[in-house]
Protein backbone atom coordinates (compact mmCIF):
# COMPACT_ATOMS: atom_id res chain seq x y z
CA UNK A 1 0.00 0.00 0.00
CA UNK A 2 1.35 3.42 -0.93
CA UNK A 3 1.16 6.39 1.34
CA UNK A 4 1.34 9.96 0.21
CA UNK A 5 4.27 12.01 1.35
CA UNK A 6 3.24 14.48 4.01
CA UNK A 7 4.89 17.75 4.90
CA UNK A 8 4.44 20.02 7.83
CA UNK A 9 6.14 23.37 8.12
CA UNK A 10 9.67 23.30 6.70
CA UNK A 11 10.07 19.54 6.78
CA UNK A 12 11.27 17.56 3.80
CA UNK A 13 8.56 15.25 2.48
CA UNK A 14 8.83 11.66 3.60
CA UNK A 15 9.05 9.32 0.62
CA UNK A 16 7.47 5.94 1.13
CA UNK A 17 8.06 3.25 -1.48
CA UNK A 18 6.08 0.08 -1.61
CA UNK A 19 7.12 -3.17 -3.24
CA UNK A 20 4.87 -2.52 -6.25
CA UNK A 21 6.64 0.78 -7.00
CA UNK A 22 10.10 -0.79 -6.73
CA UNK A 23 9.15 -3.74 -8.95
CA UNK A 24 7.67 -1.38 -11.56
CA UNK A 25 10.81 0.77 -11.57
CA UNK A 26 13.10 -2.25 -11.94
CA UNK A 27 10.91 -3.61 -14.75
CA UNK A 28 10.99 -0.28 -16.59
CA UNK A 29 14.78 -0.13 -16.28
CA UNK A 30 15.10 -3.69 -17.63
CA UNK A 31 12.79 -2.92 -20.54
CA UNK A 32 14.79 0.20 -21.38
CA UNK A 33 18.03 -1.82 -21.37
CA UNK A 34 16.53 -4.51 -23.63
CA UNK A 35 15.18 -1.97 -26.10
CA UNK A 36 18.53 -0.20 -26.22
CA UNK A 37 20.29 -3.48 -26.98
CA UNK A 38 17.80 -4.45 -29.72
CA UNK A 39 17.34 -1.11 -31.44
CA UNK A 40 19.65 1.30 -33.15
CA UNK A 41 21.46 -1.14 -35.41
CA UNK A 42 23.80 0.48 -37.90
CA UNK A 43 23.85 -2.59 -40.10
CA UNK A 44 24.51 -1.36 -43.61
CA UNK A 45 23.88 -4.82 -45.03
CA UNK A 46 20.20 -3.93 -45.37
CA UNK A 47 19.25 -1.02 -47.53
CA UNK A 48 21.65 1.79 -48.22
CA UNK A 49 24.46 1.10 -50.61
CA UNK A 50 24.96 -2.40 -51.82
CA UNK A 51 28.40 -3.84 -52.45
CA UNK A 52 28.45 -6.11 -55.46
CA UNK A 53 29.51 -9.69 -54.88
CA UNK A 54 33.10 -10.51 -55.67
CA UNK A 55 33.64 -11.82 -59.15
CA UNK A 56 36.91 -13.29 -60.32
CA UNK A 57 39.97 -14.49 -58.45
CA UNK A 58 41.23 -12.65 -55.44
CA UNK A 59 42.21 -12.94 -51.81
CA UNK A 60 40.49 -15.92 -50.27
CA UNK A 61 39.91 -17.54 -53.64
CA UNK A 62 39.65 -21.29 -53.39
CA UNK A 63 38.63 -21.25 -49.75
CA UNK A 64 34.85 -21.51 -50.11
CA UNK A 65 32.32 -24.17 -50.87
CA UNK A 66 31.62 -24.64 -54.56
CA UNK A 67 28.04 -23.63 -55.32
CA UNK A 68 27.82 -24.26 -59.05
CA UNK A 69 29.54 -24.14 -62.40
CA UNK A 70 29.28 -20.89 -64.32
CA UNK A 71 27.28 -22.73 -67.00
CA UNK A 72 24.61 -23.56 -64.36
CA UNK A 73 23.71 -19.87 -63.91
CA UNK A 74 21.69 -18.58 -66.86
CA UNK A 75 22.61 -15.21 -68.34
CA UNK A 76 19.96 -12.68 -67.29
CA UNK A 77 18.76 -15.08 -64.59
CA UNK A 78 20.10 -16.94 -61.62
CA UNK A 79 19.73 -19.76 -59.17
CA UNK A 80 18.69 -19.99 -55.51
CA UNK A 81 20.91 -22.11 -53.24
CA UNK A 82 18.52 -22.59 -50.31
CA UNK A 83 20.87 -24.72 -48.20
CA UNK A 84 23.58 -22.04 -48.34
CA UNK A 85 21.12 -19.13 -48.01
CA UNK A 86 22.35 -17.43 -51.17
CA UNK A 87 21.13 -16.46 -54.64
CA UNK A 88 23.62 -16.25 -57.50
CA UNK A 89 22.73 -14.23 -60.61
CA UNK A 90 24.41 -13.53 -63.94
CA UNK A 91 23.05 -10.13 -65.00
CA UNK A 92 25.31 -9.99 -68.08
CA UNK A 93 27.60 -12.56 -69.68
CA UNK A 94 30.45 -13.44 -67.32
CA UNK A 95 29.28 -11.13 -64.49
CA UNK A 96 28.15 -13.05 -61.40
CA UNK A 97 26.50 -11.52 -58.32
CA UNK A 98 25.34 -13.07 -55.07
CA UNK A 99 22.80 -12.00 -52.47
CA UNK A 100 21.16 -13.36 -49.35
CA UNK A 101 18.17 -15.55 -50.20
CA UNK A 102 16.28 -14.21 -47.16
CA UNK A 103 13.64 -11.62 -48.07
CA UNK A 104 14.07 -8.42 -46.08
CA UNK A 105 10.30 -8.05 -45.62
CA UNK A 106 9.56 -10.94 -43.25
CA UNK A 107 12.40 -13.38 -43.76
CA UNK A 108 10.85 -15.80 -46.26
CA UNK A 109 13.21 -17.56 -48.63
CA UNK A 110 13.14 -16.16 -52.15
CA UNK A 111 12.07 -18.72 -54.69
CA UNK A 112 13.18 -17.90 -58.21
CA UNK A 113 14.70 -15.42 -60.63
CA UNK A 114 12.63 -14.33 -63.63
CA UNK A 115 12.65 -11.30 -65.92
CA UNK A 116 15.63 -9.77 -64.11
CA UNK A 117 14.10 -10.00 -60.63
CA UNK A 118 14.61 -12.22 -57.60
CA UNK A 119 11.12 -13.12 -56.39
CA UNK A 120 9.74 -13.82 -52.93
CA UNK A 121 6.68 -16.08 -52.95
CA UNK A 122 5.33 -15.03 -49.54
CA UNK A 123 4.16 -11.46 -50.17
CA UNK A 124 5.33 -10.71 -53.70
CA UNK A 125 8.48 -8.66 -53.07
CA UNK A 126 10.81 -8.42 -56.08
CA UNK A 127 14.51 -7.55 -56.03
CA UNK A 128 16.77 -6.46 -58.89
CA UNK A 129 19.00 -9.36 -59.96
CA UNK A 130 21.81 -6.91 -60.75
CA UNK A 131 22.19 -5.16 -57.39
CA UNK A 132 19.61 -6.66 -54.98
CA UNK A 133 17.61 -3.42 -54.71
CA UNK A 134 13.84 -3.48 -54.21
CA UNK A 135 11.86 -3.46 -57.48
CA UNK A 136 8.45 -4.14 -55.85
CA UNK A 137 7.33 -4.23 -52.22
CA UNK A 138 6.22 -4.79 -49.57
CA UNK A 139 9.96 -5.11 -48.83
CA UNK A 140 11.58 -1.70 -48.35
CA UNK A 141 15.21 -2.82 -48.10
CA UNK A 142 17.30 -4.60 -50.71
CA UNK A 143 18.86 -8.02 -50.39
CA UNK A 144 22.30 -7.90 -48.75
CA UNK A 145 25.19 -8.85 -51.02
CA UNK A 146 27.00 -12.14 -50.43
CA UNK A 147 30.64 -12.81 -51.33
CA UNK A 148 31.52 -15.26 -54.05
CA UNK A 149 34.57 -15.93 -56.18
CA UNK A 150 34.73 -17.32 -59.67
CA UNK A 151 37.69 -19.62 -60.34
CA UNK A 152 37.73 -20.96 -63.86
CA UNK A 153 34.24 -22.36 -64.32
CA UNK A 154 33.51 -22.77 -60.58
CA UNK A 155 31.47 -20.34 -58.45
CA UNK A 156 32.41 -20.58 -54.78
CA UNK A 157 31.33 -18.91 -51.56
CA UNK A 158 34.12 -16.59 -50.47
Amino acid sequence: MEREATMTGSQVPELVLCRRTVVAAVGAAGLAAALTACGGSDDSSYGGSQKPAESGSGAGAGTGTELAKTADIPEGGGKVFADQGVVVTQPTAGQFKAFSSKCTHQGCAVKDIADGTINCPCHGSKFDATDGSVKAGPATQGLPAASIVVEGDAIKLA
